[in-house]
Parts: C-alpha cells; sequence; structure tokens
C-alpha cells in the first residue's frame, strides 16, 4: 500500500459528480494530479454505532462537532492482512483521523475486548479505547465502493478521490466477509472528495465551477441510514459482530 498515514488533519469537501462530468474534468486533473500505484480498488468498511445510532443520528444534523469510528480495509482483508481501527471527528471544517493497524482478529480483540496492540501509537490506542468506552458502539453496517485516488504532482499536500459502486449491508459484519452488498444509491453519481490542509487551491475551484460541479453535503453511511435503516431501526433486531 506504500507509506501508511496513521494521522490526518485536513479539510475534506465532498461533489457529486455525473459520470459525464468525472470524463469531462479527467484530462485538467491530469495535467496536475496523478493516479496513485493502486489504481481502481475497493474499500470496505464496517461502521460501529450505538443500540440507538445515536452517533449518525448526530452527524446528519450537521453540528459542529461529530465523530465516528468504523474498522477499514483496502480489499477484502485476509487472515493475515491489514485492517485498520480509526476514529474520525470534524470539527469547524476540520477533519482529524486517527488509527492504528492489525491483523484481523487482532483488531477484533483489541476493539471488542480491550487487547494492547504490540508496535502500534500507544496514544492513539488509548484515544480508540477511550471512543469505546464512551459511547460502548458495536457494527452496525457495512459500507464498501470502489475508488481511484489521484495525488498532486507539484509537492502540495493535495488528494482527490473518485468513489462510486457504493454498497451496504447489515448482516456479515466482519470485513474477511466479502464486499457484497445493496446500493445505496439509485443513480450512478461518483462521489469526489478533495482533501487539503487548507481551502482548496484556485486552479481546482475554477475547474470544477467551470463545469457546473459544486460541493454537496453528502455522508455514506448517514444516506444509508436515512434511506434504509432509520424507517427500520425500531423494529429490526440488534446486528452482531461475526
Amino acid at each position: 500500500m506504500g507509506e501508511v498515514q496513521y494521522t490526518f488533519k485536513r479539510y475534506e469537501k465532498k461533489f457529486l459528480l455525473t459520470p459525464e462530468q468525472y470524463q469531462e474534468i479527467l484530462p485538467a486533473l491530469h495535467e496536475k494530479m496523478a493516479e496513485d500505484e493502486h489504481g481502481v480498488h475497493t474499500i470496505c468498511n464496517i461502521y460501529f454505532d450505538t443500540d440507538n445510532f445515536d452517533l449518525v443520528r448526530t452527524s446528519v444534523d450537521k453540528p459542529v462537532y461529530k465523530e465516528k469510528f468504523r474498522l477499514r480495509s483496502y480489499g477484502v482483508p485476509t487472515e493475515d492482512g491489514v485492517v485498520f481501527a480509526e476514529i474520525k471527528k470534524k470539527f469547524d471544517g476540520v477533519v482529524y483521523k486517527r488509527r492504528v493497524d492489525a491483523a484481523p482478529e487482532e483488531i477484533k480483540e483489541f476493539v471488542m475486548d480491550g487487547e494492547h496492540l504490540e508496535e502500534e501509537d500507544e496514544q492513539i490506542q488509548r484515544e480508540i479505547q477511550w471512543f469505546l468506552h464512551m459511547y460502548h458502539p458495536v457494527p452496525k453496517v457495512f459500507i464498501g465502493y470502489e475508488r481511484v485516488a489521484m495525488a498532486s504532482r507539484e509537492g502540495e499536500d493535495l488528494r482527490i478521490t473518485f468513489d462510486w459502486n457504493i454498497r451496504w449491508r447489515t448482516d456479515h459484519l466482519n470485513l474477511c466477509d466479502g464486499d457484497a452488498g445493496r446500493p445505496v444509491m439509485s443513480d450512478s453519481k461518483i462521489v469526489m472528495e478533495v482533501k487539503a490542509p487548507s481551502k482548496i487551491p484556485l486552479w481546482l475551484t475554477s475547474l470544477l465551477s467551470g463545469h457546473e460541479i459544486y460541493p454537496a453535503s453528502f455522508s455514506k453511511y448517514g444516506t444509508c441510514y436515512q434511506k434504509y435503516i432509520a424507517p427500520q431501526v425500531f423494529t429490526k433486531g440488534r446486528t452482531q459482530y461475526a
């Protein structure tokens, strides 16, 4: 996977593109950006929440501060593969992410039983354990999607990701159980996310506005919850970690 980052502090701005808009802006993007070495790859996530979905319900209300916890893998992990346990927080428009990684069984023991992870950042482990102790979250939903990521050719810390085929499920909540799921969106929109240490560069703002692409408030987990889970949240049984 190349060099792995375990802490992030950046601005993140989302846009919803049609496939046509995506193709239109690619030539100009390639002049400034380069696709990373992974090409098209699959992102798999297990989102944790309280029994009453307090975390996502707070998030969709767009508060100044919000936080969430998830397990993430790049592709479906094998038994000796890598899974990330990460907290993602957003305050006043700035996103902070803290994470550790280990094999799937070790991450499960860390999250569910509080087992210590050797050779992982002690402070981040304490932050995650505090979050888990505070909220007592459990696995609630799998969300997967395909992604292409691009990084600046000019040395600036600017990344752009494109996600599509977003899918979800509330059973088989183990990342090793595959990446199948039902579509989150009924159309073929592509989620573009710009990630930068400060505001979006002027050249990119001009490119996007020139193609009538504007910021959109969108959350994969939030959308999934509002469209599919919320209508049944009081009638479905609890989902268990498998």
